[in-house]
């Protein structure tokens, strides 16, 4: 990761020679939805606009805007030209994005570089046929880390779940949350901290993350983990495509150099690091627990996403989508990584 934040800072001090030599051609206004302070913020964009501004030798630059619309809404702003760029997370829009659940199921091994690799190779092996991005210039595809189970109570077993009300984002998460007996409750994650804080719900399932970005070591002291993860969450950076095609040719081809796969591993090594900034602080905060599952509910939770699994291949392969060669796909893809 150091290596990684050092080739962050080379590109920022090379598009910055270049930004001296004469003020970038293009300024594109980025929107964003989680506090300045997450990883996406802090991290990832930051890292996204050096990479442009290297790419383009300065003549195309970006700047973060926040409070433009709620995160559900992020799509649509980009696709109506009020931003030119944002990330979006597919669960927020039940419905619009079938073939990304593929990439949410449990049971991958991997880390969230690896994961959001294999996604975007996916994509385009696979998923780009479902067009789920229409009209859009596709930046990148990523996914967070492993999603894990925050609560304030002390969860130590599966059954313990079954009543809980629980912040669920969306997408698999959703099915996760029903098989396991929960009342999902859905809010965006800049409203988990208050939905928790206010007893709206009993606990939230988001990756370790979380435990910093939103402070949930103040609200959700508990956290308890199953091998893989409950599920993963996935997320698109986006481009409005008129943005894109009034760019130079030049511009063009040096963004189209960087988008995709490469953006895809930048925005997951974002997830790691700040997965593992929660670990750190949820280790550094004497009230709060990491409990794993038992041998016995590891068992039990294998057992548990087989309908999972089966619900999502079925809505996929509905598209005309060989979900079952696309999941092993990506299986083989995050292991490779």
């Amino acid at each position: 990761m150091k290596l990684f934040l050092k080739s962050c800072a080379a590109a920022s001090a090379l598009a910055l020679s270049a930004l001296a030599a004469g003020a970038a051609d293009v300024t594109l206004a980025i929107s964003s939805w989680a506090p300045p302070t997450h990883g996406m913020n802090a991290i990832a964009w930051p890292a996204v606009i050096a990479e442009i501004e290297k790419a383009t030798e300065g003549r195309v630059t970006a700047e973060i805007k926040y409070g433009l619309a709620p995160p559900p809404a992020q799509m649509d702003l980009v696709l109506d030209g009020a931003a030119d760029m944002a990330w979006i997370f597919h669960g927020y829009t039940p419905g619009r994005f079938v073939a990304t659940k593929l990439i949410e199921l449990p049971g991958y091994e991997g880390s969230a570089e690896a994961a959001s690799v294999a996604h975007w190779r996916a994509h385009e092996k696979y998923l780009a046929a479902a067009n789920e991005h229409k009209g859009l210039k596709l930046v990148s595809l990523m996914t967070h880390g492993v999603g894990v189970l925050h609560t304030d109570a002390d969860v130590t077993s599966l059954d313990q779940i079954g009543g809980l009300k629980l912040r669920i984002g969306g997408g698999v998460a959703g099915d996760v949350g029903a098989a396991l007996g929960a009342t999902g409750i859905r809010v965006p994650a800049p409203k988990v901290y208050e939905t928790l804080a206010s007893n709206a719900a009993d606990g939230v399932m988001m990756p370790m993350e979380g435990k910093a970005s939103f402070k949930l070591f103040e609200v959700a002291r508990n956290t308890f983990t199953v091998p893989g993860g409950f599920y993963r969450g996935s997320f698109a950076m986006i481009m409005n495509q008129d943005t894109f095609d009034g760019l130079s040719e030049a511009d063009q081809a040096a963004l189209d150099a960087i988008f995709g796969e490469h953006m895809s591993r930048v925005a997951g090594q974002t997830w790691d690091t700040i997965d593992g900034v929660g670990l750190d602080k949820l280790n550094a905060t004497p009230d709060n627990s990491l409990r794993a599952a038992s041998a016995e509910d590891a068992a039990k939770w294998q057992e548990m996403t087989g309908p999972i699994i089966d619900k999502v291949l079925a809505e996929v392969d509905a598209m005309g989508i060989d979900a079952a060669a696309a999941r092993a796909f990506i299986a083989e893809q995050m292991a490779a990584n």
